[in-house]
């Protein structure tokens, strides 16, 4: 069986998670109160454990698994910390940064869910992971609408 395309939409997606996992160390550094710096530690490190099993998953397909982030997420971050190193960075600012990297991570997740040539222990392994980003997802979401009301 090739494992080729498997391998590609697998390292994608890990890319994606590991700026995930950037962008939440990053926030919790922003971040004005320990609630939040706490939550953003424990996302982040959630979404490292998500990335370490879509590199497993590489491996077992005999593929070379990605482990770093994409350049456009770092010079997305390098871009954020400016603007906010300029404005007041309060946490409804952060909050919203993280959920906007949330819509980001959760549609290409859902995209990968949609592609019919993945293999179904890959499409297992994609579907397991998903469960944590629509749980980060859906709880950002409602942090910034709680923001904003």
């Amino acid at each position: 069986m090739n494992n080729k395309h498997d391998i590609k939409t697998l390292n994608s997606l890990i890319e994606t998670t590991l700026d995930s996992a950037d962008g939440y160390a990053e926030a919790a550094k922003d971040a004005k109160s320990e609630q939040l710096t706490s939550l953003f530690r424990a996302r982040s490190g959630e979404r490292r454990s998500a990335a370490s099993t879509l590199q497993r998953c590489v491996r077992s397909l005999g593929g070379k698994p990605e482990d770093d982030g994409t350049v456009l997420a770092g010079a997305h971050r390098m871009f954020v910390n400016l603007r906010s190193s300029l404005t007041s960075n309060d946490n409804k600012a952060v909050v919203d940064e993280v959920e906007r990297g949330e819509d980001h991570i959760k549609a290409k997740f859902e995209d990968a869910m949609k592609d019919g040539d993945i293999s179904p222990t890959t499409m297992s392994v994609i579907t397991e992971v998903y469960t944590s980003v629509r749980q980060g997802h859906d709880q950002m979401r409602d942090i910034k609408q709680a923001f904003h009301s």
